[in-house]
This record gives structure tokens, sequence and C-alpha cells, in this order.
């Protein structure tokens, strides 16, 4: 075990944020299955249908998403965190309920959907914010990929078992399963008693569009948290395409059903857990710009191999399907990690939660571009003609590092420190 790990192991604060991540991630993982699942099997969706439901959940960042930042930076993160997940729950739990009742439909559904993605809004703006609160700046690597090693496992389980609760149980009834977990991360949560740095006092607080004016002009200045939003915006593109369209690829194209989709989704787990293993020491032997840029061309060409599976081609298309999950997750994930990672380190903590809302907020509306894109290209163009637009976005992601200072870093802080671009040093105010 390294020195980091030893450090993070004995820290009781990160201990219990990760077992509550790790509960929530396993439910979490059976819903994203779960959820379309229960529109295409339960409700007979098509891609449009599929498309409005992703789209909803892009829809509820976009409304709250920069205010949920400055709300952050205003407030204690951790009881945001309780709050969210105890909503989710709530949320989650009326889909099996009115199934039971015989009550579901799409407009539920779309509802649920909505609500949930805006109340992870502020979960996830807030976790992102508080975790360099609770482990220092040497540790933020190692706290991300454990972090993140913690989310791979979680999906190589609840990926794992969600197409089988799924195809036994009923994808309402799987959906129960992730508003059970929301609820034990909430307790996990609670029981975390390292305070806080505190927060702005009201007397001292700006008007709320002051704060996120602040947020957008630290990153529309810095060429470093800039490029990072362009490629992570282009990745979006990719995923707001494959969230419409692959399930539909892979259930009506190649023919596989719901248990071995949900055994190959777990098998992305794995990738990731790999891609969590070795971030930083890829980053350490190649650079860290050099290993982001990796990262990202490992994603884009691991998702390429979907649209070109055979039709019908069962056995080889879960092959191929299985490839890109090992090479498109592991590569992804190291790029993620390294990329928040380098931002916590060099943005001030005061004011951490509205970049990464504003980062969030142009990322998702390109994913809502992406969905909304992919539905449409898929009835005109067919579900691999979508598939390709979507790689397409990927591949330019790239670009933006490859043309930013971000190539040349071989570490962070020192690398910034030693060219000047630390955010905290830029003017933030008129």
């Amino acid at each position: 075990m390294s020195d980091a790990e030893r450090s993070l192991s004995r820290n009781g604060a990160f201990v219990r944020l990760f077992a509550a991540g790790t509960v929530s991630y396993v439910g979490s993982f059976v819903t994203r299955t779960a959820l379309p699942l229960a529109a295409i099997y339960v409700l007979g969706a098509g891609a449009l249908d599929i498309a409005a439901l992703r789209s909803v959940e892009f829809l509820g960042f976009l409304l709250v998403g920069l205010f949920a930042g400055a709300w952050v930076d205003r407030l204690r993160r951790r009881p945001i965190m309780v709050a969210a997940d105890l909503g989710r729950a709530v949320l989650l739990a009326s889909i099996p309920l009115a199934a039971l009742m015989g009550l579901l439909g799409m407009a539920q559904l779309v509802v649920v959907a909505f609500f949930a993605a805006t109340l992870s809004v502020f979960f996830n703006t807030a976790s992102a914010a508080y975790l360099p609160t609770i482990v220092p700046p040497s540790r933020l690597i190692g706290a991300n990929s454990a972090l993140s090693a913690s989310a791979s496992a979680a999906e190589f389980t609840g990926f794992g078992i969600s197409g089988f609760l799924v195809q036994l149980l009923s994808a309402p009834v799987a959906i129960a399963v992730d508003a059970v977990s929301y609820i034990g991360s909430a307790l996990l949560l609670m029981t975390i008693r390292q305070p806080e740095p505190p927060r702005p006092a009201v007397s001292e607080r700006e008007p709320v569009f002051h704060e996120i004016r602040e947020g957008i002009r630290v990153v529309r200045r810095s060429p470093v948290p800039l490029a990072l939003m362009g490629a992570h915006a282009m990745n979006h593109v990719l995923w707001g395409v494959y969230g419409t369209v692959y399930l539909l690829f892979a259930t009506r194209e190649i023919g596989l059903g719901a248990a071995a989709i949900g055994v190959i989704a777990a098998i992305g787990g794995a990738g990731s857990f790999i891609g969590a293993a070795f971030a930083g020491r890829l980053a350490v032997r190649i650079g860290l710009g050099a290993a982001m840029i990796l990262g990202l061309a490992g994603a884009a060409a691991g998702n390429a191999l979907i649209p070109l599976v055979p039709a019908g081609a069962v056995v080889l298309g879960a092959a191929m399907l299985i490839v890109q999950q090992l090479l498109g997750d592991a590569a992804g994930t190291i790029y993620e990690i390294l990329e928040v990672s380098l931002t916590q380190t060099i943005v001030e903590g005061r004011i951490l939660g509205r970049v990464n809302a504003t980062v969030e907020f142009v990322t998702t509306l390109t994913a809502l571009g992406g969905a909304v894109a992919g539905g449409i290209a898929a009835e005109v163009l067919g579900l691999r003609g979508a598939m390709a637009i979507g790689v397409l976005g990927a591949a330019l992601g790239v670009v933006f590092v490859w043309f930013s200072p971000v190539r040349r870093l071989r570490e962070v802080p020192a690398a910034l420190e030693r060219t000047g671009l630390r955010v905290e040093d830029l003017p933030v105010t008129e």
C-alpha cells in the first residue's frame, strides 16, 4: 500500500464519503439501465421517447446548474449532499409504487428523470467541491482515483445485476434498489463529523447573479479550465447520442437481451477500475497532459467499435461491445480522474462550486444537443449513423487539449506555477 493510500485509509471523513459513494453508485447504475428499459419494455418506447427521457435529465441541469454552483459555494456542502440523496430516493420510489398500482406511464418517467437530475446537480456540484475540504491537495489524484475505482466496482456490480433484475423482477422493481441505495448513502454521509471551512456570512454575500458571473469569468479567462471544458463538452456529445441510441442498438440491431446488456455494461466497470488504478502512474510516467490526451483518444477509439458491429451478429457483437467497455471505459476514466484533480488543485475552494457548475452547464448543453441530435439522426440516418456523430464529437475533444497549455503539463501544481497559469491569480471582479 502506497503512502497516499495509507493516508486516505486513515482519513475517517474520506472513508465515509467513499462508502456513501459506493452504495449510491450501485443503485444508480441499476437505474441507468432499468429506467430506459422500463420505457422500452413496459411502455413500448422508441428512439424519440428515449431521447425525450434523456433530454429532460439534461434540461434539469441547465435550469439549475449555475445556481447550484453559487449555492454550493454559499452553504455547507455535506448537508446539500444528504438532502439530494433523500430527495432522489423519494422520487425513484414512486416508480415501483405506480407500477404496482397499474398507473405507470411515460409522463411519470419523464417527471422523475427531470427532478432526480436537478437534485443530482446539487449533489455532484457539492461533492466535487467538498472533497478538497477533507483531502489535502497532494492526495487529490489518489482520492479521485479511489472514488473512481469505487464507482467502477459499483458499475460492475450494478450493471451486472441490473439486467437480471429487469429480466426476473421487472424494471420498476430494479429501480427500487436505487431508491434504497440513496437512503444508505445519506445515512453514511450523516456520520461524517469533520467540520467544513466557514461559509460566507449572509451580509458578505454578493447577489447570486454576480457570483455566477464570477465563476464564468474564471473559466473564460484561463486557457486551462477553458480547454478542459471544451474537451469535456465534446465528450458529452458522445454520451448524449449514446444515451439515446445505445440500448435500442443493442436490443434491436444486435439482438441482445437485458441480462446480456447488463453483463456487458458491468465489464465496463472492470475497464474503469483499470483506468482508476493506472491514472496516477500514467501521469507520472508520460506526463499529465500526455496522459489526458491518451485518455481522450482511447475513449473515442473504443466507442468507435460499437457502430461497426454487424446486424444480428449476437456473439461477435457481444465481443466487440466488451472490448469497447474495457478500452473505452479505462481510457475515459484516466482522463476524468486527471481532469477533476487538475481542476480541484488550481481553483480556489471558495469558487470551486461555481467553476464546476459553469463547466458542467456547458457540457450538459452539448450532451442535450447530442441526445436530441441522436434521436433525430436515428430516425433519419439509422442507429449507426447517429452513433458515428457521437464518435466524431468525442474525437474532437482531443483537439481542445492538444492545442492548449494542458498538453505541456508534466505535473500539478508545479507545472502551473512555472507557466503562471494558476487560476486563483486571475482577476475575477470587474
